[in-house]
């Protein structure tokens, strides 16, 4: 029964995938010793309660006793909101079923160790791989110090991304195009670069946000010159576009209120990225600047749509990677493939080439 109530549980967590960031997605059932639902809850945004402190809400007294459902760690620091912990304490649950420990050095273990303490039996991981799946970014970021990165990219079934001319517009259909969204709406940050830019004039939002939200993910354009028109639609949307440059605008430019000057360096990037609490970065970009965030080992997952069309020999590929042997060669572990339209969607990982593992 604990995988039973834990599903549920990781079930209301995806409801605040998109709403929580840069906190984990979190989601709790209380079940009473009879086995009886008697609150649930779902963590909805940064700043707000806690998916503990939803459910014990819709519980109340029926929470003395309980069983608690909860998909990461309850936490015990003090941020915006008190700790969940003392909360399950102070409600008189019983019992405490977790999903995954929490990777944030401030939480982990001493969550369970405070429950622990206070005489509540803990029990778990339970249905550990599916709570890691729900908080990759949260994950990454905090053991790795950067966020999860998906290269989106729309091909045709030649391998090609875009005309000579770098016009792309659209080589997918209109369901592959809608799922982008998706991959957006779950994003923290958007990077892409100035030949997007230059050749698109794309906007880079999330445009099919649900009533009553706002959330807009960063969008980065690494712009090494300031070539990006003040114009642009990217520069004229809802929420934060960053230019990053190695060098500042003239105080007096158009520019100058959009330029972050970092050094051109990925890991630099993804670094300051992860200090502004992004935990999952969207890279959507033309074959150079993809071809070198793959170089630098830094894509953690592929998502290719692939239409039946063909753009001939001239038009652009998919990386651009210039490898001379097979021995170089970069594996991809293909988790699924499906159908999208009359387009397919290929999910994939990389894996290291011969040379990087030596």
């Amino acid at each position: 029964m604990h995988a039973y109530w834990m599903r549920q549980a990781l079930e209301l967590a995806a409801l605040g995938t998109n709403t929580t960031t840069p906190n984990p997605a979190v989601g709790c059932v209380l079940v009473d010793a009879a086995g009886f639902k008697v609150g649930e809850g779902y963590h909805q945004q940064a700043g707000g309660p806690h998916a503990e402190v939803h459910a014990l809400r819709a519980a109340g007294e029926r929470a003395r006793g309980a069983t608690a459902y909860v998909t990461l760690e309850p936490c015990n620091h003090q941020g915006r909101t008190g700790p969940c912990s003392q909360a399950l304490i102070d409600a008189g649950v019983a019992r405490v079923v977790y999903g995954m420990v929490d990777p944030n050095p401030l939480v982990s273990g001493q969550g369970l160790a405070r429950l622990q303490a206070a005489g509540i039996e803990v029990i778990g991981p339970c249905l550990e791989a599916e709570a890691q799946q729900l908080n990759r970014g949260f994950i990454k970021r905090m053991r790795d110090g950067r966020p999860f990165v998906t290269c989106k990219l729309a091909m045709s079934l030649d391998g090609r991304t875009a005309m000579a001319s770098g016009e792309s517009k659209w080589i997918t259909g209109p369901a592959a195009r809608e799922d982008v969204q998706r991959l957006r709406a779950r994003s923290c940050a958007i990077i892409t670069g100035i030949g997007t830019v230059l050749a698109d004039d794309p906007s880079m939002t999330w445009r099919s946000q649900p009533a009553g939200v706002t959330r807009q993910p960063l969008r980065i354009v690494l712009d090494r010159h300031l070539q990006t028109p003040p114009h642009a639609a990217i520069l004229q949307q809802l929420g934060t576009t960053w230019l990053i440059s190695p060098k500042a605008a003239p105080i007096a430019s158009p520019l100058a209120p959009f330029v972050q000057t970092l050094a051109d360096d990925l890991p630099a990037l993804m670094a300051w990225l992860a200090s502004l609490g992004c935990n999952q970065v969207l890279l959507e970009a033309g074959a150079r600047l993809a071809g070198r965030f793959l170089a630098a080992g830094l894509i953690d997952e592929l998502v290719v749509y692939m239409a039946p069309t063909l753009l001939g020999s001239s038009a652009r590929p998919l990386f651009e990677l210039p490898l001379a042997q097979m021995s170089e060669q970069v594996p991809l572990r293909i988790q699924s493939i499906s159908p999208f339209g009359d387009d397919w969607k290929i999910l994939a990982v990389p894996g290291k080439s011969a040379v990087e593992k030596s």
